[in-house]
């Protein structure tokens, strides 16, 4: 008989990004391993990337349950006359008056764990009757925002249902809360709040070796390892990469450029090793880029020429760059979270079988995966050198594409039967 799971999520089409990826396909093949999943998220959410096209990705038969939401950022939207604003991009700007100051002041230290808290004790109050109502046989919650956790450990308060709790990022140990002006004693009310969610869920997940490590100090307890992966359903029919040509190379970079993704090294390696050559080179980025970035390359006539934004495009499009690029490029953040940090992308980069090029920890759990796939390596952003030496490699190489090896373990189909076996282990009697 199929059982039904409840997952709590803020992220959800039509948001973009890897946090909707990772349960949007869970959603999708779940079913196949025995398991009904139904979809509760916010009805009016703030989120920052959209991408309409992830919504036909949706299951038609997949129960979707839209709660409306309250969020501060939104009256201070009203008041600045803003249409969205909220912390990350009040931090990501340079000149911050009064009011700016005021909202990301009260974000750190008003808002625990999130701006999203007041959409705890609604959202609990009405859920607690379905699910007592016998509808689930599990719950399961998945942050950031870090909120969605503390609905899960109601619920199990309240009606005993077995809860998942799923960390896509660290809570009290993550880089985020670091760029905060918060007291001391809010860091505390972090650390509190996370013991409780580490100790009441049944099951705590995770998405790299070096959180669930991280994790597990701080719990005390067995934290489950559960990646993100890739999707062969994605994949166009007939996608081939291309055949290297003579004297060219093409980089492409997929994903977000922020304050903590820094390309600026490997701009710098890519015009000290090819200016004035006659190579041809071109790096095309797809997806958000951060204006100081932008701006470094306008004000470098060599790199103008050969470095182009694309945007944001759907994720069906995506593939179109990919086809056309000689090396996909990853730029893993540069922080103390940086050796857990394995983006979504890097499995779907795998999939493509085109070389990878990443700037990050050659020790952390990406290099690893990279390594072992036999796909491309990590360089430390500081390792000039080696990175020259690496595109000098690749501008040379005749190679059409790499054969990745055990991908697998990181298909969605995969990964929904491990979460489907975890969700049995806690659930039958």
């Amino acid at each position: 008989m199929t059982r039904r799971v409840l997952i709590i999520t803020y992220y959800w089409p039509p948001s973009g990004g890897s946090g909707v990826q990772r349960w949007l396909k869970f959603a999708k093949y779940l079913p196949d391993a025995g398991w009904e999943p139904v979809i509760f998220t916010p009805e009016n959410p703030d989120f920052d990337l959209r991408d309409e096209s992830l919504e036909k990705e949706v299951p038609k038969q997949l129960e979707v349950i839209k709660f409306p939401i309250w969020e501060p950022y939104q009256l201070f939207s009203r008041v600045k006359g803003k249409t969205k604003t909220h912390p990350g991009r009040l931090l990501e700007q340079k000149e911050k008056g009064f009011l700016e100051k005021a909202a990301i002041w009260a974000r750190a230290n008003l808002l625990v764990p999130d701006p999203r808290v007041f959409w705890v004790k609604p959202s609990v109050k009405f859920l607690t009757d379905l699910v007592q109502s016998g509808q689930f046989q599990a719950v399961i919650t998945t942050g950031p925002p870090h909120s969605m956790h503390l609905i899960g450990r109601e619920l199990k308060r309240k009606t005993g249902l077995p809860w998942i709790a799923d960390f896509r990022d660290p809570w009290s140990q993550w880089e985020f809360l670091d760029t905060l002006p918060m007291t001391s004693f809010i860091r505390k009310k972090h650390q509190q709040l996370e013991q409780t969610v580490l100790k009441e869920a049944n099951v705590v997940l995770t998405i790299s070796p070096t959180f669930q490590g991280d994790l597990e100090k701080l719990a005390r307890r067995k934290i489950n390892l559960l990646t993100n992966g890739y999707d062969p359903g994605d994949i166009p029919l007939g996608f081939s990469p291309r055949e290297k040509e003579a004297g060219k190379l093409h980089l492409v970079y997929s994903g977000i450029i922020d304050a903590i993704r820094n390309p600026l090294p490997l701009m710098e390696a890519l015009k000290a090793e090819f200016e004035g050559g006659v190579e041809e080179v071109k790096w095309t980025f797809v997806g958000k880029v951060s204006e100081q970035v932008q701006a470094y390359v306008k004000q470098d006539p060599w790199l103008s020429e050969r470095i182009h934004f694309a945007g944001y495009v759907s994720h069906g499009e995506v593939f179109g760059f990919y086809a056309k690029a000689d090396v996909l490029v990853l730029i893993l953040t540069d922080t103390k979270n940086a050796q857990g940090n394995i983006p979504g992308k890097l499995f779907e980069y795998l999939a493509t079988e085109v070389p990878v090029l990443a700037l990050g920890d050659p020790k952390g759990d990406s290099a690893k995966i990279l390594k072992d796939a036999g796909a491309g390596e990590v360089i430390a952003h500081t390792d000039a050198l080696t990175i020259r030496g690496q595109l000098r490699a690749l501008m040379d190489s005749s190679a059409k594409k790499v054969d990745p090896k055990d991908l697998e373990k990181y298909s969605r189909q995969y990964l929904s039967h491990q979460l489907a076996k975890i969700l049995d282990e806690h659930t039958l009697s």
